[in-house]
């Protein structure tokens, strides 16, 4: 039997406390206990990106993530990332460049580039592929993807 402590956190700008079983991965925490299901549970492998989340602004597999690790941090997920109105810029040029097929790996995508905008504004291709290189997507050639994250560089369009 494992035992459930409270976990206190940040969650998209907001202060969590929540009872949180040892073993409990963020994934199932952030999806099932705390209802913001835009992250999504793909390959349980860290393997293809779909459940990436902000871990103090960094990309993090929240599948392989023990939620009690983020005991005191910030954890931003994909609803976090939209502005009260409208869509982050990210968001917008995915949308603009039709980066979004089926649109299941999109969030972990979207908070992926995000990351990767805010480390470095003006990224080349090249610095583009390699920082988006643990997302995987079944959908789309990865072009329209480059693309948006290029053009939400550029400040859109």
């Amino acid at each position: 039997m494992s035992s459930t402590e409270l976990l206190r956190f940040r969650l998209n700008g907001q202060p969590v406390e929540t009872p949180c079983p040892a073993p409990r991965i963020l994934l199932d925490l952030v999806r099932e206990d705390l209802e913001l299901t835009g992250t999504k549970r793909g390959c349980d492998l860290g393997t293809c990106g779909c459940c990436t989340v902000l871990v103090d602004g960094r990309p993090t597999l929240s599948c392989l993530t023990l939620a009690r690790l983020v005991e005191g941090r910030d954890v931003t997920t994909i609803e976090g990332l939209s502005p009260a109105q409208g869509l982050s810029p990210v968001q917008a040029a995915f949308v603009a460049h039709g980066a979004t097929q089926c649109g299941f790996c999109t969030p972990g995508f979207v908070v992926t580039a995000t990351a990767l905008l805010k480390e470095h504004p003006h990224p080349s291709r090249e610095e583009i592929v390699r920082g988006l290189s643990g997302n995987l997507c079944r959908c789309t050639g990865y072009t329209k993807i480059i693309e948006a994250v290029e053009a939400a560089a550029r400040g859109g369009d």
